[in-house]
């Protein structure tokens, strides 16, 4: 198993508030951890920071390999809350940090499935023959097109496309979905933030995974979304079978 990530400030912004950790906790246990701030001043890089630093270090300590799946999905399930219940208490104690938040997209691979968690519109995408889209956007647009009212293609360019409807810390409790897959041999798992979503499509996404060295993949991924536009900060993070 391999796990390599990269984040990228973009184009447009004068600041990442996105975060990426990432651990090979043994040869065939990989974790990666994906946050993408939201708030005024340095409020969002705050949210994400302690988010991505609770979950990473609940799941990295805490975990065992002879955990059964059931065992996992309490962890992960419990590592989101924590974070919340961290950059909740936060947000309603400093005026300068209220209305803080962060998206939060977690996997755990282990041997050959993968567990995962996700808040918001960070996104989870299962790469075999083809890609596939694990998660669902937490966001105004998506209940939109589940509500029959938008299609699949007004949703890129929607002008409420980046209102997100549930995120890590906004409100005092937080419901992350859960989900697990078994992984084919040579599959890969790819997490990301909305500014590599928004500006490299799945296609092209798919395409770079497979023609590229593994370890160049999240650099790849990244070039593409700034000849795009970058016009967000830009994370990812790839844990590959091999």
């Amino acid at each position: 198993m391999q796990i390599f990530s990269e984040t990228n400030i973009g184009l447009a912004r004068s600041e990442n508030q996105d975060r990426v950790r990432t651990a090979l906790i043994r040869d065939d246990i990989g974790f990666a951890v994906i946050c993408d701030g939201m708030g005024g001043q340095n409020a969002g890089s705050e949210a994400s920071e302690r988010a991505v630093n609770v979950v990473f270090d609940r799941i990295t300590k805490v975990f065992r390999p002879d955990y059964s799946g059931n065992s996992i999905r309490n962890l992960l399930l419990s590592s989101i809350t924590t974070a919340n219940s961290v950059v909740y208490d936060m947000s309603v104690s400093s005026m300068e940090m209220q209305g803080m938040g962060t998206t939060c997209v977690a996997a755990l691979v282990f041997q050959n499935k993968m567990y995962a968690v996700n808040v918001g519109d960070s996104r989870l995408y299962l790469i075999t023959h083809e890609i596939r889209q694990l998660s669902k956007d937490h966001t105004v647009v998506m209940r939109m097109y589940e509500n029959g009212e938008i299609t699949k293609e007004q949703i890129r360019n929607h002008p409420q496309r980046n209102y997100i409807t549930k995120a890590v810390g906004v409100a005092e409790n937080v419901a992350p979905d859960y989900f697990e897959a078994e992984l084919p041999e040579n599959s890969a798992v790819l997490l990301c933030t909305d500014g590599l979503s928004n500006y490299c499509d799945e296609a092209d996404m798919f395409n770079i995974i497979k023609r590229s060295d593994p370890k160049s993949v999240p650099s790849e991924l990244i070039k593409k979304a700034l000849e795009n536009g970058g016009g967000d900060n830009i994370t990812c993070a790839l844990i590959k079978l091999t």
